[in-house]
């Protein structure tokens, strides 16, 4: 159901999402699996995203490629897969993890972090050794970003910066009412959490994340 460049992806995702979650103690294989799973909604038409999941919001409905996490989640549950741990993970990796930290935190983490994104390489060795720092800066920044260009925030993004412990210690103060922003025509989707990958490098295989510690 995935393009083959998309795949190359979804399987670093994978690895990745794998090594964040032993590095922190968390289910390794229920983290790969999300990993493989997480975009299998990604490259469908914008009807079908909208047919599988009905927006939730403003945002959904102008921009559905938001939507491929939950459809993708509908998709698996039609096809009898129950794991409710994967599917929260599938779910919520384009807005953020509504329950913290977890399995879900290390795919988001990967998600937005692998290597052939070629960006936020710090994420990704901040989240080998310390996973909760590295979900708070990932939605800090993303929050931060997307409102600081005007652009609106997905609803269930901004719950998740909202919950985060470092809310209350003083990251900026982003009201819930900024989701009423106007989206300006030429915006990217504000809560696609997957923006189009990098080019590939020509011949060099996927790299593996190298790791940088353990939590101690």
């Amino acid at each position: 159901m995935v393009r083959p460049r998309r795949f190359e992806h979804v399987q670093r995702v994978a690895e990745l999402a794998r090594q964040i979650a032993l590095t922190n103690g968390l289910d390794a294989e229920r983290a790969y699996v999300a990993g493989i799973l997480h975009d299998i909604a990604r490259d469908l038409p914008d009807s079908e995203l909208l047919r599988l999941a009905p927006p939730e919001c403003d945002i959904d409905a102008h921009h559905p490629l938001a939507l491929h996490g939950r459809a993708a989640r509908v998709l698996l549950e039609r096809w009898g897969y129950t794991d409710p741990v994967v599917l929260e993970a599938v779910e919520d990796h384009t807005t953020g993890p509504r329950g913290g930290g977890g399995v879900s935190a290390c795919v988001y983490i990967a998600d937005v972090s692998e290597p052939g994104r070629g960006v936020n390489h710090d994420i990704r060795e901040l989240a080998l050794v310390d996973l909760d720092e590295a979900l708070n800066r990932a939605i800090v920044s993303k929050v931060t970003y997307l409102q600081g260009r005007g652009i609106q925030v997905h609803p269930r993004t901004l719950a998740c910066y909202h919950a985060l412990p470092c809310h209350a210690a003083g990251t900026p103060d982003i009201s819930r009412k900024d989701t009423d922003l106007p989206v300006p025509p030429s915006a990217p989707p504000a809560c696609s959490g997957a923006e189009a990958l990098p080019p590939a490098p020509p011949s060099s295989p996927a790299a593996r994340p190298r790791r940088s510690g353990r939590r101690p």
